[in-house]
């Protein structure tokens, strides 16, 4: 049975177009994979899934990548953090903190802020773990922030901190007529809408004598005066 194979990465949320492609392709079921942000190309390229939910950038070897959305870039922090005081925070901000850096990282740092933590945790699931315990805080795309929510933690956008950005990326050599389909609705486009649909001739012919037919339709008939002059009754004899 033919089925379409969409991976993700951890904080992308693909629910509302999975919804979609059900009323659009019902015969056609939407397999969801959870996939490791550092290996979400490599499944695409091993054909693992049709196409995947990933974050930039893009290795773009061999792929199509479409931005989608970018995210705010927050610092996850105790609850009880001087931080948490503040609606939001700069990079300058976390100077005298110990900002974890973990090995799955998705936001590209030109100098990571604050002061550097002693090892890199594995996964931002374990620097989460390690904020808990008081040892740092994380910078992370918001999305990430509430995937790993905890009731003693919360978090502060930073303004001025690199942000992460979702694209939706496949192979170049596999625009298939299900991908096109996948595409049109994370654009956004209408059920009856096409990719550089043209007219069929006829429609053609048909929308151009639209225009001429709407404006003899709205033309004032014409004045009975504008004609031969009108001829009065012939007198009688008398």
């Amino acid at each position: 049975m033919t089925s379409f194979r969409l991976a993700y990465v951890p904080g992308a949320t693909p629910a509302k177009w999975v919804r979609t492609w059900g009323e659009r392709q019902p015969e056609v079921p939407l397999e969801l994979v959870p996939v490791a942000a550092a290996d979400a190309t490599g499944l695409i390229r091993s054909r693992g899934a049709d196409a995947a939910l990933l974050r930039s950038p893009v290795d773009r070897d061999g792929l199509h990548a479409i931005p989608l959305y970018t995210e705010t870039t927050v610092v996850v922090i105790a609850k009880d953090h001087l931080i948490a005081a503040a609606d939001e925070v700069s990079t300058a901000d976390l100077a005298d903190e110990v900002v974890l850096s973990p090995l799955d990282d998705t936001i590209e740092w030109p100098a990571l802020p604050g002061r550097a933590a002693v090892a890199r945790p594995e996964t931002t699931a374990d620097a989460i773990e390690l904020v808990a315990a008081g040892m740092g805080v994380l910078v992370v795309p918001q999305s990430l922030a509430r995937l790993h929510h905890r009731r003693d933690l919360t978090y502060r956008t930073v303004t001025d901190a690199p942000q992460s950005s979702v694209a939706l990326s496949w192979l170049e050599d596999e625009t298939t007529d299900l991908m096109e389909t996948f595409i049109g609705i994370v654009r956004g486009r209408t059920v009856n809408s096409t990719r550089g649909r043209q007219p069929a001739p006829a429609e053609k012919k048909r929308a151009e004598r639209k225009p001429a037919a709407a404006k003899s339709a709205g033309k004032p008939a014409a004045r009975r005066g504008g004609g031969a002059p009108k001829r009065g009754k012939p007198r009688r004899k008398s």
